[in-house]
C-alpha cells in the first residue's frame, strides 16, 4: 500500500499523522501556495501535477494504491482532477469533506455564490472589511477601493496588493474566538467576507462576528461534479478515512 494525500488543510496533517502512527507508507502533496507548510511525519512533495494527465501518470509511476483528497473545500480543480485521474487508473479515492458552517441564532449572513458576487455585494459607503478569503482571491475587490481591507495571510504577498487601503496580519491557524474578537475590535471591522470552508480551524471569526453582531458575506462552496459515472466517496472525520483505508486493504482494493 502507498497512499497519496492531497493536502492543504489542517485535517490533511491529521491524516498524515494518523498514517504515520499506523505505519502506512505514503506521501503528502501540497500545491505550493504556502511557503512553509506544517512539518509532517511522512514524505512531502510540493507543486502541481500538470492536470488530470499528469496526476494519472504520477499515480502510475509512483505505484500509488489509494488517494485521500484532503484539499481545501474551495480547491475544486484539484478535487475534480483527482476524481478523473483515479477513475482512469482504477485507484480508490476518498475525499475528506468538512461539514459546512450553518447560520444560527444571532448570525447575520448574506449568501453569495462566488468571490465576484461577494465583491459586488459590498456596500457603497466606505466600510472596514475583514477579507478572510486568501490572497489568490483578492482581484475582484480591486474595483471597490473605498473600503479598508484587513487581510490575514500565512505568507506575505509576493507582489504589491491592488488594494491600497489594506493591512496585512501574518498568522497561521487554528484561531481562537478570543483572538479574533480582539482582532476585529482593534481594527474596528464592520463587515466580514468569508468562504464557507467549514471545520474548526477558522470558525473563530464566525463566532466572533456573531458576538459583535457583525454582518458576514458568506461565499458558498463550488460544486464538484465527478465526470461521467465516476463516484466521489466522502468522509467527515479522520477516523472514517482510516477505517475506509483499512477496509480497502483487507478487501484488496
Amino acid at each position: 500500500m502507498l497512499v497519496l494525500v492531497l493536502g492543504g488543510t489542517t485535517e490533511a496533517g491529521q491524516i498524515g499523522r494518523a498514517l504515520a502512527a499506523a505505519d502506512v507508507p505514503g506521501v503528502i502533496s501540497y500545491a505550493g501556495r504556502t511557503a512553509a507548510p506544517t512539518a509532517q511525519p511522512m514524505p512531502t512533495r510540493t507543486g502541481g501535477f500538470g492536470g488530470v494527465d499528469g496526476l494519472a501518470e504520477y499515480l502510475r509511476q509512483e505505484g500509488i494504491t489509494h488517494v485521500i483528497d484532503a484539499t481545501h473545500p474551495f480547491a475544486s480543480q484539484i478535487s475534480k482532477n483527482a476524481v478523473d485521474a483515479c477513475a482512469r487508473t482504477g485507484t480508490p479515492l476518498i475525499a475528506f469533506s468538512r461539514e459546512p458552517w450553518v447560520a444560527g441564532p444571532g448570525d447575520n449572513w448574506q449568501h453569495v455564490g462566488t468571490v465576484e458576487q461577494a465583491a459586488a455585494a459590498l456596500p457603497d459607503r466606505p466600510a472596514r472589511i475583514f477579507l478572510a478569503i486568501g490572497k489568490q482571491y483578492l482581484q475582484p475587490f480591486a474595483v471597490r477601493l473605498q473600503h479598508f481591507y484587513l487581510l490575514r495571510l500565512v505568507d506575505p504577498p509576493a507582489t504589491t496588493l491592488a488594494l491600497p487601503d489594506a493591512e496585512i496580519v501574518l498568522a497561521r491557524g487554528p484561531f481562537t474566538v478570543e483572538g479574533d474578537l480582539a482582532l476585529l475590535r482593534h481594527h474596528r471591522i464592520t463587515l466580514i467576507v468569508a468562504r464557507n470552508a467549514g471545520g474548526e480551524g477558522s470558525r473563530a471569526k464566525i463566532e466572533a462576528a456573531r458576538a459583535l453582531s457583525l454582518p458576514v458575506i458568506m461565499i458558498g462552496r463550488p460544486q464538484i461534479d465527478p465526470p461521467g459515472l465516476a463516484e466521489r466517496r466522502t468522509a467527515q472525520s479522520v477516523d472514517e478515512v482510516m477505517r475506509w483505508l483499512d477496509q480497502s486493504a483487507r478487501l484488496g482494493v
